[in-house]
């Protein structure tokens, strides 16, 4: 399967693949990671890229999937996800879009967060939220703006000023 197919391929497809052995944690880490180097310095997508530490758990359960029968892991064992910044990862910077509490740093995992590792799934980092995660649209003061993948060189949000033109 190509790279870009595979990093469309829905969760539930990747974790059988990773079931079968046909792919590892690590390969599929490394992939998200990097879209990510390539991609997200035009999108400002993520506000945090946990990189290290995503690593560290791909080839940990790498390994525990060379060791363990695969019909006794988690459903989601070894797929990568992002969590928006509204939500608390142990060590990672945690503010809710303010720039206020950019270097927040979070020393427990939100209830959320830890089903989602109870489930299998591997953190790559934060994404970007509106100031709060108040707005539908992502360019709060202090921060990147997000941008649209598929046009970054329109806007989100149309100014104000330019609304009355």
């Amino acid at each position: 399967m190509n790279p870009t197919a595979l990093a469309f391929t829905p969760a539930l497809e990747q974790a059988q693949l990773i079931r079968r052995r046909d792919l590892s944690p690590l390969e599929l880490t490394e992939l998200y990671l990097q879209r990510l180097e390539q991609l997200d310095p035009q999108l400002g997508s993520f506000y945090t890229v946990a990189a290290d530490a995503a690593r560290a758990e791909a080839r940990r359960q790498t390994e525990q999937l060379v060791k363990s029968d695969p019909s006794q892991l988690p459903p989601f064992f070894g797929v990568a996800i992002a969590v928006k910044d509204l939500y608390s990862v142990a060590g990672m910077p945690c503010s809710y879009g303010c720039a206020a509490l950019k270097t927040n740093q979070a020393t427990r995992d939100d209830g959320f967060v830890q089903r989602l590792k109870g489930a299998g799934f591997i953190i790559l980092g934060k994404t970007a939220t509106s100031e709060w995660g108040t707005l539908p649209y992502t360019e709060p003061p202090g921060f990147p703006p997000t941008r649209n993948p598929w046009n970054l060189a329109t806007p989100l949000v149309v100014p104000v000023a330019e609304q009355r033109q």
